[in-house]
């Protein structure tokens, strides 16, 4: 299993202020599209890297990929960096109409 939006990066932008119990929740997210079912080494290529610094190698699933990035920070308020930002603009443009 993989975060979608890693816990060092979610302490990064945000997290950092939340309670033990908020920070459990994020942890274990199962309705915001936080945890999700990937290989081992696409996990540790990824890390705790945003979008900024590392993308799914699959171009074809950067749409899902941004949208759940940003669906996740968003319903945590958790803020995005210029390049992350910027990452995820172009992720979206992905998406087609």
């Amino acid at each position: 299993m993989d975060h979608v939006v890693p816990l060092k990066e979610a302490w990064r932008s945000g997290a950092s202020e939340w309670s033990t119990s908020e920070r459990r929740a994020f942890a274990n997210d199962l309705t915001h599209s936080q945890l999700i079912a990937v290989l081992y080494s696409s996990n540790r290529k990824k890390g705790d890297k945003d979008p900024g610094d590392w993308k799914p190698s699959l171009q074809s699933y950067w749409c899902t990929y941004s949208r759940a990035w940003i669906s996740v920070k968003a319903s945590y308020q958790l803020t995005a960096n210029p390049a992350e930002a910027a990452a995820l603009s172009e992720m979206l443009d992905t998406c087609g109409t």
